[in-house]
C-alpha cells in the first residue's frame, strides 16, 4: 500500500474522522491487522480561518503548499486536502508537489454519477456554496448543483464554524439542517452533498429524505483505493 498524505486540522474534528475512515477502509479491504499507511500535517485552523475571512487566499495557498511539500518529503505518495473549502487553493497545492493530489470534488462527483443521480443540493461553508471553485468543478463533471437560499446558507455556515468545528453537535442544529435539506428537495434535488467534512458529524443518512453524499467518507475511500492500486 502506498502512503497517503493528509493536510488536516481544518478542523481537526473532521481530520480525526479521516484517520478513522482510512484505517477502516484499509482493514475492510486487506483484513486482519492491516491499517493505512499515512502521514498527517495538521495546521493551526485559527490561522487559516483568518486568512479565509480576510480573503488572503494566496497566503493560505502558500501555507497548504508548504504542508504538502512536507508530506511528500515524509514519504507521501499522494496528498489529500482534508477540507472542501480549502480546495479553493487546490491548484496551488498540486503544483507544489510531484505526487498526485486527489481532489475531493472529483471523488464526490464520481460517487454521485455512480448513483445515477445528477441534480444535487450542496451544503458547505459560504465559500464552498457561493464560489465557483467547488460548484464549478462538480458542474463540469455533469452535475446540476443547487444551493440553499441566503438564509439557509447563513445558517449552514454558522453551524459549521461555531459548533461543528469545535466539537459541538446539537439536535436543534440537526433539525435546522433538515429543514434546509427539505427545501432543496422541494426544489428538485435528488440527493444532497455534505460539502463540508464536519457536516458528517451532524447529518446521517436517516436525517435526509434523499441520498446524502458524505464527502470525507468518499474522499477517504477513494484515497485507499488509489493507494492500494499503487497510485
Amino acid at each position: 500500500m502506498k502512503t497517503i498524505g493528509l493536510i488536516g486540522g481544518m478542523s481537526w474534528e473532521s481530520t480525526a474522522e479521516y484517520y478513522r475512515l482510512l484505517n477502516e477502509f484499509t482493514r475492510d479491504r486487506l483484513g486482519g491487522l492491516h491499517s493505512a499507511r499515512c502521514v498527517i500535517y495538521s495546521v493551526d485552523f485559527a490561522e487559516i480561518e483568518q486568512l479565509q475571512v480576510q480573503g488572503r487566499w494566496t497566503e493560505a495557498g502558500e501555507a497548504l503548499a508548504g504542508a504538502a511539500q512536507s508530506l511528500e518529503a515524509a514519504g507521501a505518495d499522494l496528498v489529500l486536502i482534508c477540507t472542501n473549502t480549502m480546495h479553493k487553493v487546490a491548484d496551488v497545492v498540486a503544483a507544489a508537489v510531484s505526487v498526485p493530489l486527489l481532489h475531493l470534488a472529483d471523488a464526490t462527483a464520481k460517487a454521485v454519477r455512480a448513483s445515477g443521480l445528477r441534480r444535487v443540493g450542496l451544503l458547505g461553508t459560504a465559500f464552498t456554496m457561493e464560489q465557483d471553485f467547488y460548484r464549478g468543478r462538480l458542474e463540469v463533471a455533469g452535475l446540476d448543483v443547487r444551493v440553499p437560499h441566503a438564509e439557509g446558507r447563513g445558517l449552514v455556515h454558522r453551524v459549521i464554524y461555531e459548533e461543528l468545528c469545535v466539537g459541538i453537535v446539537r439536535d436543534d442544529s440537526r433539525v435546522a439542517y433538515q429543514k434546509v435539506i427539505d427545501e432543496l428537495v422541494a426544489e428538485g434535488a435528488e440527493g444532497v452533498i455534505l460539502g463540508c467534512t464536519e457536516i458528517e458529524l451532524l447529518i446521517r443518512p436517516e436525517d435526509s429524505p434523499v441520498p446524502i453524499f458524505p464527502t470525507a467518507r468518499l474522499h477517504a475511500e477513494a484515497a485507499v483505493d488509489q493507494a492500494l492500486r499503487g497510485v
